[in-house]
């Protein structure tokens, strides 16, 4: 049986999420069916590059240059030719670009894969204009959202219809009770406290503000309550004043970036995710995957990851008062926090499962070669 070549396109394969999910596209495919290579329009190629290549992935490097550059799509064209690319698989608007323009008036089917938006998000009419012809070359659209493929349509001029949702997938997160306890331990947070926390660089974006202001109140009615903090970042000054400035450095633990975050995470009661706009969060789900329950905003795919009074809370975004409500509510009941967090678990085993995500692109590549 032939396998069919599939090149992934995109910016690197640093740490994120969409990185994540290309990486475990790849990890999940059928390997007696498709022959899965990567190539990356910048440099250096990142940590989940270096993981793949363990498992003889081939990587394609470039360095793209400032402006629009027409080699790097003489480049692309030259590889999808000589290595017999079947399907170009691009992650996010600036790779799209440049793969579907090198693929044009080949056999090379296209995939365009948007993986969230910006806050506030806007269109220019140079967009509005090119898009929809850049979309005729282009097989199929997937979102990793709702609020995602609404955002195509609004500001990138895309057909909706022309737009397949495709949640994004990971591996659910196990680990070691022992290890969890130690960290407690070593933390030194009392076994009478409730746990809070998140997972996200210290960007405006996501709001840690907010958070800070809604712990407070938090606070007033829960003063048995530590609240964990895992990440860094330009905002770093400004979390920190605004700790200060609301009395909470007793009840508050930046833990700095950590490359293995996974206890921390375990060890939180709820998680919780302040931020502005949102595409589908990675750890938001591996929250979901260890059965905590989830106080969110709003934002982009969140209402869709989170069912508000299932497994968590839904709060108007930037809204301190309301975020502080949804965590007070799951706080104050030890059954609605087992209740809510045997929700998200159930949530994520059927929605948001790497195998059900590698599923769904398997079918898609498969309809696009077939079409």
């Amino acid at each position: 049986m032939k396998k069919n070549n599939i090149m992934h396109i995109t910016f690197d394969m640093r740490i994120g999420g969409t990185e994540m999910v290309i990486k475990n596209i790849i990890d999940g495919s059928d390997t007696n069916l498709f022959s899965m290579t990567v190539l990356c329009i910048e440099s250096p190629l990142g940590p989940f590059a270096e993981d793949l290549k363990k498992n003889n992935i081939r990587f394609f490097e470039s360095n793209r240059q400032p402006g629009f550059d027409i080699n790097l799509i003489k480049k692309i064209r030259g590889i999808v030719k000589k290595n017999n690319i079947d399907i170009i698989h691009c992650h996010q608007y600036t790779p799209w670009v440049y793969g579907v323009i090198a693929a044009a008036f080949t056999k090379t089917r296209v995939i365009f894969t948007e993986h969230g938006r910006f806050y506030p998000d806007s269109s220019s009419w140079k967009r509005k204009l090119v898009n929809p012809i850049l979309n005729l070359f282009t097989d199929q659209v997937t979102a990793i959202s709702k609020a995602t493929q609404q955002a195509l349509v609004k500001c990138e001029s895309i057909n909706e219809t022309s737009i397949d949702v495709v949640y994004n997938g990971i591996t659910p997160l196990t680990v070691v009770q022992s290890d969890v306890d130690k960290l407690r331990i070593e933390l030194s947070i009392a076994e009478s406290h409730n746990i809070l926390g998140t997972i996200a660089r210290f960007d405006p974006i996501k709001n840690h503000i907010m958070m800070l202001k809604a712990f407070a109140f938090v606070l007033e009615q829960q003063p048995n309550t530590t609240l964990i903090i895992v990440g860094d970042g330009e905002e770093r000054e400004n979390i920190e004043a605004c700790i200060k400035q609301l009395n909470l450095a007793q009840n508050v633990i930046l833990t700095g970036y950590q490359t293995k975050p996974h206890n921390y995470l375990a060890l939180m009661d709820i998680y919780l995710l302040s931020s502005f706009s949102e595409g589908t969060s990675m750890t938001l789900l591996e929250a979901m995957s260890l059965g905590k329950p989830c106080v969110v905003t709003d934002a982009g795919g969140n209402p869709e990851i989170v069912v508000n009074g299932g497994n968590g809370f839904v709060t108007p975004n930037d809204n301190a008062q309301k975020f502080a409500q949804g965590i007070t509510n799951i706080l104050e009941s030890t059954v609605n926090k087992n209740q809510f967090g045997q929700a998200s678990k159930s949530r994520f085993d059927s929605h948001f499962s790497e195998m059900n995500m590698n599923k769904q692109y398997h079918y898609l590549y498969n309809q696009v070669l077939s079409g």
